[in-house]
């Protein structure tokens, strides 16, 4: 298997490769566990404590606090998992990417129904036009 990450070269994006996957293992299992009503209403009445029972980071627990789900991504969650931290707050997925980007949900539902994100500053870096 190569070691060459040429997709690391793209700005603003962070990929879920293998090293992404074991970087927020706990993470992604945290998330996971709030699929269980039990566990979203033990992780709604103290969020820290529910927190402080996985084998996550310091800053992956308070980038779940910020609810920062950009540096959950860069800290190792995957973006399906993170989702779960949003059902559990009442927010679609829509809102959370709308969050995400800096925009409101009807101007990111706007951008998607438009064809997405424009290709300019967003190819790789060094790339010609």
């Amino acid at each position: 298997m190569s070691l060459e990450k040429p997709y690391s070269n793209v700005p603003g994006t962070t990929i879920f490769d293998a090293d992404q996957s074991r970087k927020g293992y706990w993470l992604n299992q945290f998330c996971m566990s709030l699929m269980k009503a039990e566990n979203r209403e033990r992780f709604k009445a103290n969020e820290r404590a529910y927190l402080d029972e996985w084998d996550m980071s310091e800053e992956q627990k308070q980038a779940v606090l910020d609810r920062d789900l950009n540096r959950c991504i860069a800290l190792g969650g995957n973006i399906y998992f993170l989702a779960k931290i949003g059902a559990t707050d009442g927010k679609s997925f829509q809102q959370m990417a709308g969050s995400m980007t800096g925009m409101t949900e009807a101007e990111y539902r706007d951008m998607m129904l438009n064809g997405g994100r424009s290709v300019e500053g967003n190819r790789y870096i060094g790339e010609q036009k």
